[in-house]
């Protein structure tokens, strides 16, 4: 029996059956993720190649890229959830609904946002503190990414439905073919042509010799063939909420947008705010100079293959304790709850311990420079002790965006990083360097964990409605 149908049917599962569902939903989404973080790897390491200018162009507007891009993530969570809440109660035709719907309002709002980015993609590197020879390679870099924004929410959007739904191998096939896809584009639109020597044959590899703007292309390449796929499975192949043979409106209607929005706000309102601080810290890290931009880059690259797990076990989270929910089973909400944060908490707290000893091999990977590497490997170093935390307050809020419980948590998200991280990173960077800015990120990642076990035991957001 399928593990939404265990669910469905109301039978008494043990706590084997509900770790097992638990394993094997985030299994193949910790791989979809882990793709996801190889990406980033690939251009850092591929940027990292070509001088610290061009990895600190990169790093400049990292964080902001990942303030469009969650934003609009955050926006089909809206739909997603209440896609799982549906096919819990077995109401196909209702999900089917939303998810034509949840297209058409995802596409609207992504094309504003995308505006709004290539606006400013001229002016934002400035206001970021880059120097001269870093702010055009940046501003190249944001507004090819921006630009593509509306395709790129359809690829979070299918594969957030599909996870809903209970399918996790395909997007995680398809994120590993993204994978493979990056590194081809971006190996011929990086670099010159090579000139190689098999065997004494000679061989010449075509090239485009694009740098930075090349990593651009060739990851917005990748994810828009990837959002292709992901979206004909969704609307054709997927058996239970295909649209493909249920015919249907597209125009949004008021109930399953507000239902949307009561999800979704809380959730970009968070993700804005957090993303903001993360600029200020980028801001704080800008006058220690380019060799700590380019390491503090590449160091939040390389402690990402430590919390990107953790989102893959979020997202079995959101799914299980959505579908629990949804089919009236707020005991087995509960203990999914529990069973994957546990799971994420030891998960990750190995991938910090490896991160610990092979920080160095990791950061020799992303870049050649000596001091870039140091800077690095000091960072993750600090960073590794509060993954355990970490993992408490990704997955538990991933239990509670299952109940469509947001607005509480998010406000801790908030709280915990503008109150804590902020004015530690600003009192301790002049006084440590890139070191202090670890150091408060540490300390701020363990704070808001206890708060998130705290929020997760004493059980208040399964009564959210």
């Amino acid at each position: 029996m399928s593990q939404i149908k265990l669910i469905q049917s109301g039978e008494k599962l043990s706590f084997g059956q509900q770790l097992k569902l638990a394993v094997s939903l985030s299994w193949p989404a910790m791989m979809a993720q882990l793709s996801s973080i190889m990406m980033q790897y690939i251009d850092a390491s591929m940027v990292g190649r070509l001088g610290a200018d061009d990895s600190a162009a990169v790093g400049l507007v990292s964080t902001s890229l990942w303030l469009f891009w969650g934003i609009c993530s955050a926006v089909t969570m809206g739909f997603s959830v209440q896609v799982a809440h549906r096919v819990g109660a077995a109401d196909y035709s209702s999900a089917r609904k939303i998810l034509r719907q949840g297209i058409t309002a995802c596409l609207i709002f992504s094309v504003v946002i995308a505006a709004i980015g290539v606006a400013i993609s001229g002016f934002l590197p400035g206001w970021l503190g880059g120097t001269p020879t870093v702010c055009p390679k940046a501003s190249v870099y944001f507004l090819v990414f921006v630009a593509a924004l509306p395709l790129l929410t359809m690829n979070y959007l299918a594969g957030g439905m599909l996870r809903c739904v209970g399918n996790m191998k395909v997007p995680g096939a398809l994120n590993v073919m993204m994978c493979v896809l990056d590194v081809i584009f971006n190996f011929f639109l990086i670099f010159p042509s090579h000139h190689l020597n098999l065997w004494g044959v000679g061989l010449t590899l075509p090239g485009a010799g694009l740098g930075v703007l090349g990593a651009a292309l060739g990851t917005v390449l990748a994810e828009v063939i990837t959002a292709g796929a992901m979206m004909y499975y969704l609307c054709v192949r997927e058996k239970d909420i295909c649209l493909k043979g249920h015919p249907g409106s597209f125009r949004p209607e008021h109930q399953v947008i507000s239902r949307a929005v009561k999800v979704s706000a809380p959730m970009t309102l968070e993700h804005a705010v957090i993303c903001g601080a993360q600029i200020a810290i980028t801001a704080i890290v800008a006058p220690l100079g380019i060799m700590a931009i380019a390491a503090n880059a590449f160091a939040v690259t390389a402690e990402s293959l430590c919390y990107m797990p953790g989102y893959g076990i979020a997202d079995a989270a959101t799914t299980l304790v959505g579908q629990s929910h949804g089919a009236g089973r707020q005991d087995l909400a509960k203990r999914f709850g529990y069973i994957t944060t546990g799971l994420g908490m030891v998960t990750m707290g190995i991938m910090g311990v490896l991160m610990w000893f092979f920080a160095p091999a990791v950061m020799s990977l992303m870049s050649p420079v000596q001091e870039i590497c140091s800077l690095g490997v000091e960072s993750l170093r600090i960073e590794a002790w509060a993954e355990p935390m970490f993992a408490a307050s990704i997955v538990a809020y991933g239990a509670m965006i299952g109940v469509g419980d947001t607005m509480i948590p998010a406000a801790m998200n908030f709280g915990s990083i503008w109150l804590v991280r902020l004015p530690l990173a600003a009192i301790l960077a002049p006084k440590m360097g890139l070191a202090g800015v670890w150091t408060a990120m540490c300390i701020e990642l363990t704070f808001r964990g206890l708060i998130f076990l705290y929020r997760l035991i004493r059980g208040k957001w399964l009564k959210h409605t």
